[in-house]
Parts: C-alpha cells; structure tokens; sequence
C-alpha cells in the first residue's frame, strides 16, 4: 500500500509554510533539481549538492548559507515509482517562473503548491504539464472567491479531470475546506497515478541540494 499524496491536506504536512512538491516523469533527481534552479527569478541560480539531509538539517544549513532559511531555496529529492519529485523549503512562494520549459522533450510535470501561512488566505494549486503544455490546473479548493471555473487546460485532460472530481462531489462550499482539499488531492493521486512516502519526507534523510546564484 501506498501513502498517496492526500497527506499533503494535513496542517504543516512537509514543514511551516506550506509545501511546493514537483513530481516529473522522464527527469531523473539532477535533471529536476538542474530544470528547478534554471526557473528561479531573477540571476542564473545552480543546484549545489549538501549530500543527504532531514528536512530540519536543511533549515539548518540554509540558516547559515542564506542568513535565515527564508531568504533562499533549497530541494530535497527522491523518488516514488515512475516519477522523481523534489520537495522546496525556505523562501519558494513567488519565486519560480513558468516550468513549461522544463517539461518540454515529452516530460510529465505534476505541481502541488500551497502557499499556507499567507493571510490572505491563498487556496492549494495543481497543475499538469507535459511537452511545453500546460494540460490541467485547479485551486484545490474549487474556490469560486479565487476565480475557480472549473479545471482549466486541454479539454482532452482537464474535462475527464472535472469529471473525475465533480463524481467526487466537488464542488462543495459548506464542507470544511481541508477535507474539500483532501479529497481533491485524492482524486488527482488516483487520475495521475502520484504518490509521496510521507515518513521518508517528514523524518528521513534524502539528497538534497540549495539553489544558489551561479
């Protein structure tokens, strides 16, 4: 059995802040965590190796490396069947540019992203790409305050995603918005096929890298 991705809907699931986890099939960990650095704002940032760290001792390094954790990126890596995911920590909200470049050259990309501490309150995000395309992509809290129409995309993917999540009973405004976003959550792990080992995540040791100006 395995944990799925519906995990990511508990409080502070990776760490404060929230969570950026990018799952791609057909990168191996370097070429993900390369195609990351590449779409960071601003100067050309690289990814530096740190070897193999828990999520609390890359906080730490980053304190020392970037003066505060929150003043930098950095990457823990994996992988979890067909596809290689990379977890952010430390300053990633509004940081990364589009990554359809990255999924160019017939690569899959799924984005969970969900800015959790920001007041306004910002709702999670998901997005599929593939080929340069962006495929499918819906707040996970089919959020009407937040523009939310339905899933956006090719109609080829985003209609039988709809579909998927509209048997689920979503749309739903008076249900609490964390099981709103559990279930959606589930709803894609089962469509893409996605799952993330959540004990190795939270309390395991995984590479990792910091992405830093070249």
């Amino acid at each position: 059995m395995t944990d799925g991705i519906s995990w990511l809907a508990e409080p502070r699931s990776i760490t404060f802040g929230g969570h950026l986890v990018v799952l791609a099939r057909g990168l191996d960990m370097q070429g993900l965590a390369d195609g990351l650095a590449a779409a960071v704002h601003g100067p050309e940032h690289v990814a530096v190796g740190v070897g193999r760290q828990s999520g609390e001792d890359l906080l730490e390094l980053m304190d020392e490396a970037f003066d505060g954790s929150w003043e930098g990126i950095g990457l823990r890596l994996g992988r979890a069947g067909d596809w290689t995911y990379a977890v952010a920590y430390g300053g990633w909200p509004g940081e990364f540019g589009s990554l359809l470049p990255l999924s160019q050259g017939g690569v899959h990309l799924c984005l969970l992203e969900y800015d959790e501490e920001n007041g306004k309150p910002v709702p999670p995000d998901f997005a599929y790409l593939h080929d340069g395309r962006l495929l499918a992509a819906c707040n996970l809290h089919l959020d009407a305050s937040w523009g939310y129409d339905g899933v956006t995309g090719d109609p080829a993917t985003a209609a039988p995603l709809q579909e998927l999540l509209t048997a689920a009973g979503l749309p739903a405004p008076d249900l609490d918005r964390r099981q709103v976003h559990r279930t959606a959550l589930g709803v894609v792990e089962r469509r893409f096929g996605l799952s993330l080992p959540k004990e190795l995540i939270v309390n395991g040791v995984l590479p990792a890298v910091l992405l830093e100006p070249a």
